[in-house]
């Protein structure tokens, strides 16, 4: 188990991770940005420092901050909550390279499928059931050819952008072209 962990987020998901810690007995480290002196995460923790200014990628977002913050306070753990830098790959190699066991995934795993596309492909070749789909398409013909092969409605979706955010459900051939447009702003 831990000896120390130090939670790289703020707020409600913060104050949850901060209650299970303390019912398994272990010490937490809140970290805050100026703006978040006074929350509840930061009074709840065993400990509390301040990595930055209010803006998110100065403080909460900065890998140097929150890194050099559990080796000082001697944290042998972080977890990063959901958000920020849950989904970093790069956030999660760097602590295993310090010694500072990232809970959660593997950097491999969310280099796996971090993307909608990768993670597409890596389910196919291990032979989970998708939806049928295109994959990553470059034009409007590309989608209507799939469209006349399994009917509409139809969903574009952006390989990037998570909760809905770039998916536009197309109900015929003449909402492709602007909804593919939208999906990539």
């Amino acid at each position: 188990m831990f000896k120390k962990v130090l939670i790289a987020n703020r707020g409600e998901i913060a104050v949850r991770i901060i209650r299970a810690c303390r019912e398994l007995g272990l010490p937490t480290v809140a970290v805050y940005s100026q703006a978040d002196a006074e929350a509840l995460h930061v009074s709840l923790a065993t400990e509390a420092y301040c990595i930055g200014p209010k803006e998110t990628d100065k403080s909460y977002l900065s890998i140097p901050a929150i890194i050099s913050t559990a080796m000082m306070c001697g944290a042998d753990a972080i977890h990063p909550g959901y958000g920020f830098m849950s989904e970093r790959a790069d956030f999660a190699k760097i602590c295993n390279e310090n010694g500072i066991k990232f809970i959660g995934p593997t950097p491999e795993s969310m280099q796996a499928l971090g993307d909608k596309a990768t993670a597409r492909k890596t389910m196919i070749e291990n032979d989970v059931p998708v939806t049928p789909g295109t994959g990553i398409v470059e034009t409007v013909e590309e989608i209507k050819e799939f469209a006349d092969k399994v009917g509409y409605p139809v969903i574009i979706k952006a390989t990037a952008g998570g909760g809905g955010k770039g998916m536009r459900i197309v109900h015929k051939d003449d909402e492709l072209e602007p909804m593919m447009k939208m999906c990539q702003q």
